[in-house]
């Protein structure tokens, strides 16, 4: 059977000169749980490309998994573990906004026989 690759993207809006240290913050606390679910970090982008003061960055992170059983994996593994949960919690005077997207490739999907 042929496994499409699944990515994540978490769309981060920081408060006003956060970026910075929600960054860093994400990297340090963040990403090692989410790589023992399953995950594999595949980039962190910051626009626009400079860290500012008196605006908003917004940081898109991209992760992928294996599958759309590697996506069912990482999302029940998530769910019982309250730790993503209480971080994002307490990140939240360093953002003002958060969306999470789901996506494979429509041909890959095209090859699997349960989707």
């Amino acid at each position: 059977m042929t496994t499409a690759k699944v990515y994540i993207v978490d769309r981060i809006v920081t408060r006003p000169g956060r970026a910075r240290e929600f960054v860093d913050r994400y990297l340090a606390e963040y990403v090692p749980g989410a790589i023992e679910r399953g995950m594999t970090l595949a980039q962190v982008l910051v626009a626009p490309p400079l860290w500012l003061d008196d605006r908003s960055n917004t940081v898109t992170v991209t992760w992928e998994l294996d599958g759309p059983t590697g996506w069912w994996e990482m999302t029940w593994k998530g769910r019982p573990d309250p730790e993503p949960g209480r971080w994002w919690a307490g990140i939240e005077p360093l953002i003002s906004r958060r969306t999470r997207e789901s996506a494979a490739a429509a041909g890959d999907l095209a090859a699997l026989s349960d989707v």
